[in-house]
């Protein structure tokens, strides 16, 4: 455990975590702890957990990526990303390739918010119900972790003119939601969570595999339990104006099936099942339906 730099100040902060621990809280959103001495959260974690193992750290953190990562070195349990920005096909598949394959993937632990009080991402303000669904997808299923700030639920985008910030912001007044108000998302969250907590592969960022989907509004990716016996496909339109179709090849080599094999499959958000044959399929993915699709697939059974 580092030596502990006990002096007034910090143990006094070190004393109000302990209150709150006493008092239940168990999770802790630190704002902005880039801009406080790292020695500080490294003594403060270490022996707040020292007695408190099951206590969480969420650093809310944007700043530069080598910041964030020390941020993680040195004891936060998760971090705030820079998921919110990233948009493209490109951009998404670079950042968790970074995130699952680079020595990150060993101590940073990150979040993905799809919005936050402070941020009304220009993405969302533009989209519409669709663009919501899509960002909820993403999140849900390319992280362990994921955050939903209020209104997030009712599609809210009101933003001031050419800021990331909401128009009536909670900041400043209070607000009353119906969450069953008409165009509300709340089911396809739902259905996102239970689906997050059955299907352990989707309970972590790491394992995740990009598929080729022959259109740079499609992503196709895949996560896998690691004894392989859960393989879970999700395949996301970027686009929440128009329809997106695209071809995209089914890894029948994690099987070691030919390229003509088949799998079983089950829409786990529509509740259908049916069979691939073959590695290229087609999909076709409507902003006025559902802009994703979630599979579980598995070798087809002999006889089957």
């Amino acid at each position: 455990m580092p030596r502990a730099p006990c002096r007034t100040f910090g143990c006094a902060l070190r004393d109000v975590v302990q209150h709150w621990i006493g008092e239940g809280v168990r999770i802790f959103r630190v704002d902005n702890p880039h801009t406080k001495p790292l020695p500080f959260w490294e003594w403060m974690i270490a022996d707040i957990r020292g007695r408190h193992p099951d206590t969480i750290f969420l650093a809310e953190a944007f700043t530069r990526p080598t910041m964030m990562y020390q941020l993680g070195k040195i004891g936060f349990s998760q971090s705030y990303t820079y998921f919110t920005w990233r948009n493209t096909k490109a951009e998404l598949t670079d950042y968790l390739t970074e995130l699952t394959t680079t020595d990150v993937a060993d101590y940073f632990r990150p979040h993905f918010f799809v919005n936050t009080p402070d941020i009304n991402p220009y993405f969302l303000q533009s989209s519409g119900r669709a663009g919501f669904l899509i960002r909820a997808a993403l999140a849900a299923t390319l992280s362990g972790l994921w955050g939903v700030y209020s209104g997030f639920e009712l599609c809210e985008a009101a933003a001031l003119p050419g800021r990331e910030e909401y128009l009536d912001s909670e900041k400043y007044e209070i607000r009353a939601r119906d969450f069953a108000a008409p165009g509300n998302i709340v089911a396809e969250i739902s259905a996102l969570n239970r689906l997050r907590k059955s299907h352990p592969a989707l309970q972590s960022h790491l394992g995740v595999t990009f598929y080729n989907a022959f259109n740079d509004q499609v992503m196709v990716y895949g996560k896998a339990t690691a004894a392989g016996e859960d393989m879970i496909l999700v395949a996301v339109s970027l686009d929440p104006h128009g329809v997106q179709e695209a071809a995209f090849e089914v890894p029948l080599w994690e099987w070691k099936l030919p390229d003509d094999g088949a799998v079983e499959v089950e829409d786990l958000m529509r509740g259908r099942r049916f069979v691939w044959q073959g590695k290229i399929q087609h999909l076709r993915l409507d902003p006025a339906d559902l802009p994703f699709a979630i599979w579980r697939i598995a070798p087809l059974e002999v006889g089957a």
